[in-house]
């Protein structure tokens, strides 16, 4: 069986670590707010740098290998009982996943959600990095109780 060169062999090993993350964009992903917010995605998140994504859209970032997914443009959760935290004047609402945890803002119309995977720990510790984007988005009054 024919072996691949070594430098190939190479290439498609970038190229794979260089794969956009699948994500799609949520339905207010166009609104003038996620545009908005998008432009305060951060840098890095947990150390990790931010990757391309499939989304083709800016309201949708990825940061890290599992990825961290950031998705401006979701529906906004209305009244709810489900477990809230405040991280920098934000609120979450935080559901647990069988391979980590989705945060949704709380209280701001469209909302972001962000998707932790376990790899990384506590996941609301990661949560100061989305402050700046989640502020610029208006609020809608709902408050964690």
């Amino acid at each position: 069986m024919p072996r691949l060169p070594l430098w190939a062999a190479g290439l498609l090993a970038l190229s794979a670590c260089g794969s956009a993350v699948e994500a799609s964009a949520p339905p207010h992903a166009g609104s003038a707010a996620c545009v908005a917010a998008a432009a305060h995605w951060p840098a890095s998140v947990a150390g990790q740098e931010r990757r391309e994504t499939s989304a083709g859209s800016p309201s949708v970032a990825a940061w890290g290998d599992p990825a961290i997914i950031a998705r401006c443009g979701v529906s906004a959760i209305g009244p709810t009982t489900e477990q809230c935290v405040d991280v920098s004047g934000v609120q979450w609402v935080a559901r647990q996943l069988d391979d980590g945890v989705q945060l949704v803002t709380f209280g701001r119309d469209p909302a972001i959600e962000v998707l932790v995977p376990t790899d990384y720990g506590a996941a609301p510790l990661l949560m100061p990095a989305f402050a700046k984007a989640a502020q610029a988005l208006p609020t809608n009054g709902h408050r964690c109780s």
